[in-house]
């Protein structure tokens, strides 16, 4: 049964996501109230479990136990003004280039608001973000930003692709032009004085404290709708606006949050697009990185008039090349980037280091067929088979030489191996993603 204040709430976000859309310039007042107790605990309970936590060290059971007395506490807090954001918990993972990602992880109570704040965010600016913008957003995802790619490069006259790369996004995001943008569709001083608190909470990094007057912590429930909306303004409108009207040829931007190309049809424009490109992230205080940007000719013609190859370019996780169809057509080429693909079996030999002794072999084997199984469903694209087949046979190399090395006397010759595997076959290379229908073109 739905409880009455639910509905309450799910209407108002939905009168919201309906104002928004039928008026781009709408400023909402009253947000805050909608933190109330019975919303507060929805979206308590849409907290996945079993995530790390934050300073605090409260979990999701230990937050439940006294659930009713906590919300009415944070609730009051809220409404009186009281409510301070804790420092987010600083931790760090590797990157494919032997560096650290650093991702703040919030304290429970700043998570429950952070997650509410978000749905009534997404409410507002959902309707306005633009169709060249796929991540963190409901019903899109990186194989839409693929398949748009593929449809432009064929339909469109693209010459030239910005491969762009933002220098530490998240860490440079300035809080005074995200207001600015906030103030652009809210009036609502109560919201904004909380969402001001949030980012501005600070970090704990190993027991210090760092204050933070710029960055939105990768990690943080709100960080993914901010870091849309500061590029909305920042990016999206610029391209799909300013520079169609400027420009002769064409232009069309596909965006996976920080992760962005643009495609161009004139060199000169191209130059002069990159030029601006730069002065254009400065101005809101984010910097391009110059080994990582780069002007390439790509696209139907690229190899006309052009002795070697065409350069290619690595987009969300792929690596992007002119190809040919089986008639000499153009088609855009693609393959698992080869950071990707040596990290992935690099995590999947460590992996097999670390369980092999410790699971039972049936047990192995099951978790092995998901983890290639989630690797089709994200690399499994048209005209990527030989790259994720190679994934396969690797992962076979893998799994035969450290089951060899569960004791001292060997499990397998390769012969009982394959036996093995044939009557518990392992997944097979699959195509999921068929990015050649080009209805909508």
């Amino acid at each position: 049964m739905t409880h009455r204040g639910q509905e309450n709430t799910h209407t108002k976000i939905l009168c919201i996501s309906n104002i928004a859309r039928s008026s781009h310039t709408y400023k909402f007042t009253s947000l805050a109230s909608m933190l109330n107790e019975q919303y507060l605990k929805e979206c308590f309970s849409e907290l996945k479990a079993h995530k790390a936590a934050g300073v605090d060290n409260v979990s999701i059971d230990c937050y439940r136990e006294k659930l009713d007395e906590n919300i009415k506490d944070l609730h009051h807090r809220l409404k009186t003004n009281a409510y301070h954001p804790q420092p987010v918990r600083r931790v760090y993972i590797p990157k494919l280039n032997g560096e650290m990602r650093p991702l703040g992880i919030p304290a429970l109570e700043d998570k429950i608001v952070q997650q509410g704040i978000t749905k009534i965010l997404t409410a507002i600016y959902e309707p306005a973000f633009r169709k060249m913008s796929y991540g963190f957003r409901k019903g899109r995802n990186c194989h839409q930003a693929i398949q748009d790619l593929d449809r432009t490069t064929w339909a469109k006259p693209i010459h030239y692709v910005i491969d762009a790369d933002i220098k530490g996004f998240f860490d440079n995001v300035d809080h005074a032009w995200m207001l600015k943008f906030l103030a652009h569709r809210i009036a609502d001083k109560n919201l904004l004085r909380i969402i001001t608190r949030i980012v501005k909470s600070g970090i704990m990094d190993e027991g210090k404290y760092f204050e933070t007057d710029k960055g939105t912590p990768q990690g943080g429930i709100l960080s993914p709708v901010l870091s849309n909306i500061y590029l909305h303004y920042v990016l999206d409108l610029w391209v799909d606006i300013v520079l169609r009207k400027e420009l002769k040829g064409f232009v069309r931007a596909i965006r996976y949050c920080d992760d962005f190309i643009i495609c161009l049809e004139n060199k000169d424009e191209a130059e002069a697009v990159l030029v601006k490109l730069e002065e254009r992230l400065n101005t809101f205080g984010l910097e391009l990185s110059k080994e990582k940007t780069r002007l390439i000719r790509f696209g139907k013609n690229a190899q006309q008039n052009r002795a070697s190859k065409p350069d290619t370019f690595d987009f969300l996780g792929f690596t992007f090349y002119c190809g040919k169809t089986q008639t000499g057509g153009f088609k855009l080429g693609k393959k698992t980037s080869r950071k990707k693909l040596n990290a992935k079996l690099k995590a999947l030999n460590e992996w097999f280091r670390k369980i092999r002794n410790v699971l039972p072999l049936p047990a192995i084997w099951k978790t092995l067929n998901q983890k290639l199984t989630g690797h089709y469903q994200y690399y499994g694209v048209s005209g990527n088979l030989l790259t994720i087949s190679q994934y396969y046979h690797h992962t076979k190399r893998l799994a035969f030489k450290w089951l060899n090395r569960r004791s001292q006397r060997k499990s397998f010759n390769w012969d009982t191996f394959l036996l093995y595997e044939s009557r518990y076959p392992l997944a097979k290379p699959k195509i999921y993603h068929d990015l050649y229908n080009r209805a909508g073109a």
